[in-house]
């Protein structure tokens, strides 16, 4: 029997606490008010405006030397007319002598003349006053309209950033959840395909699955707070969006509202719960009693697997509807259920590879050999291939269609996720394909630990790019809030997983393929581990 140590609980507990210090500090630091957004909207455009700074003064020393030479050609042009004048004024009183009676006469037109230039320039006076006050006004309107858009502008990054520590917890929590989700779900999957291979491995992935009760709980906590509008991570759920007489009123949202409504979002999430949490109690309680030998129970557990896999593959693919796909309500992909299965059952994968490489170097797992470590790596390799084919289908798709409704998505996070939306492509296929493609090194414990970090990693940026964008929009980042909540629910599944293996048996004896399993030797692999000498 495994002994849960006390270094690994008490890193468990470290993990948790830390990770709940630093959720609540990022809630207690987002910003409560207009003013103090509008205080960092400032320090950020400060931050990445210094060479928008720097070209704005450029031009500015340009317009300043283009002033300088209009001034010198205006003035060199004033000399020339203020001689022009001089020069008539010379010749008019050379001629004024020889011209008497007509200068009375000029004299008598001249009056006229500047009593219709004075009326002129009193017209043009007033005119050029009501143009002053009308150009004053616009100005005046404009500053007015500016400030109203820059309020606007500040307001909408004041919910960006209140959103910022939900979606950093969310983004964990749902992260652990799937990952756990998914180990239920291939282990079900090797029950009903009564594979022989993996039986050594099933108490290792209960004891994963166990963590599910854990998370789900404070899933149906962040739920009910959710609908209780303590964020506003789903726009869906916004104040008169299908009203409408509301200024807030979305026609498309609308149209939705048959399905995207809050108490039918509400108890479909629950019956989710249920439904999970439901299995993982009932397999893992019968798999114990197995221990016994009562073939009975070995077909009802492949009878419940078989019913819960047809549940799963429905409710997974509406959770990823329900949980990720509405926070951008104005966008649906047909294969975004399917996209999001398989982002979770790689890092799942991985995750039994790891924590199993962990248990049998402690000397528990003593029937687990090279073989079983190698089609795990295997099916981390595979299903690698797998996600990439979804996501660049899904892209390729919506790129080639070129359809505004649909490639929103994308452009917003090829614009402002850059960094992260290329970087995933190579964590989660360039770097696992070319580590893991090689037979030789799936069989090697250092490579497949190597590998998996960087796909755990890779996967977890992926859930990122998918949440983020459309909760927190340019305001993203990766802080204390985001590490906390990693934190947190890596503290939990380590106190969850190994207290639950520590419970029972590692060899799970009554399994009718045991045998099968405990000789597993895949043709290629010469067995380098604890247990070669089995083989």
């Amino acid at each position: 029997m495994y002994q849960f140590s006390g270094k690994l609980k008490m890193l468990a507990i470290v993990l948790m606490a830390v990770g709940l210090l630093g959720t609540g500090y990022s809630f207690f630091s987002a910003p409560k008010t207009l003013e103090e957004a509008k205080e960092i909207l400032a320090k950020q455009d400060a931050h990445h405006g210094g060479h928008e700074a720097k070209a704005d003064h450029a031009d500015v020393e340009h317009k300043e030397e283009a002033k300088v030479e209009n001034h010198e050609e205006d003035t060199t042009t004033e000399e020339h007319v203020a001689d022009s004048t001089a020069t008539h004024t010379e010749e008019v009183a050379h001629n004024s002598e020889q011209e008497h009676s007509e200068e009375a006469t000029e004299n008598t037109q001249a009056q006229d003349s500047s009593a219709v230039h004075v009326a002129d320039n009193t017209h043009d006076e007033t005119a050029t006053e009501e143009a002053h006050e009308t150009t004053t006004e616009a100005h005046a309107e404009v500053a007015a309209h500016g400030e109203d858009h820059g309020d606007a502008h500040a307001e909408h990054a004041l919910h960006q950033m209140q959103n910022r520590p939900w979606s950093a917890l969310y983004v964990a929590l749902l992260f652990s959840l799937g990952i756990t989700l998914l180990v239920l779900a291939f282990y079900a999957s090797q029950r009903v395909a009564q594979s022989g291979w993996s039986v050594v491995l099933f108490r290792v992935m209960e004891a994963i699955t166990t963590n599910l009760h854990y998370v789900s709980l404070a899933m149906l906590v962040f739920l009910i707070l959710t609908v209780m509008h303590m964020n506003h991570l789903f726009p869906w759920m916004g104040e008169g969006v299908v009203d409408p007489t509301s200024p807030n009123y979305d026609s498309i949202i609308d149209g939705k509202k048959w399905y995207l409504n809050t108490p039918g979002w509400l108890m479909r999430s629950i019956f989710y719960l249920v439904v999970w949490n439901a299995y993982t109690f009932i397999i893992r309680r019968n798999s114990i009693k197995q221990d016994n030998g009562d073939l009975k129970l070995h077909k009802k557990n492949y009878n419940i697997s078989v019913i819960f896999l047809f549940f799963f593959m429905i409710t997974e693919s509406m959770m990823s509807w329900d949980w990720i796909m509405t926070i951008d309500p104005h966008w649906f992909s047909t294969l975004f259920g399917w996209y999001v299965l398989a982002t979770f059952l790689v890092s799942a994968l991985t995750v039994i590879a790891m924590v199993t490489i962990y248990l049998r170097s402690k000397g528990v797992l003593p029937l687990v050999n090279d073989s079983h470590i190698h089609d795990l790596a295997k099916f981390m390799f595979g299903f690698s291939v797998f996600w990439t084919y979804l996501w660049f289908a899904q892209f390729m798709l919506i790129w080639y269609a070129d359809m505004p409704e649909e490639t929103t998505y994308f452009l917003l996070r090829f614009n402002e996720y850059k960094v992260p939306f290329l970087a995933m492509v190579g964590m989660n296929f360039i770097f696992p394909v070319l580590l893991l493609i090689n037979s030789d090194f799936k069989s090697m414990p250092w490579f497949v630990i190597l590998g998996g970090v960087v796909i755990l990693a890779g996967h977890y940026i992926d859930l990122f790019v998918m949440v983020m964008p459309g909760t927190v929009g340019a305001q993203w980042g990766f802080g204390i809030g985001e590490i906390s909540g990693l934190l947190f629910f890596t503290g939990l599944f380590i106190f969850a997983t190994f207290s639950a293996f520590a419970k029972a048996n590692p060899v799970p004896k009554g399994n009718p393929y045991l045998h099968e399993s405990e000789t597993y030797h895949y043709y290629n692999i010469e067995h380098r581990g604890e247990d070669s000498n089995h083989h």
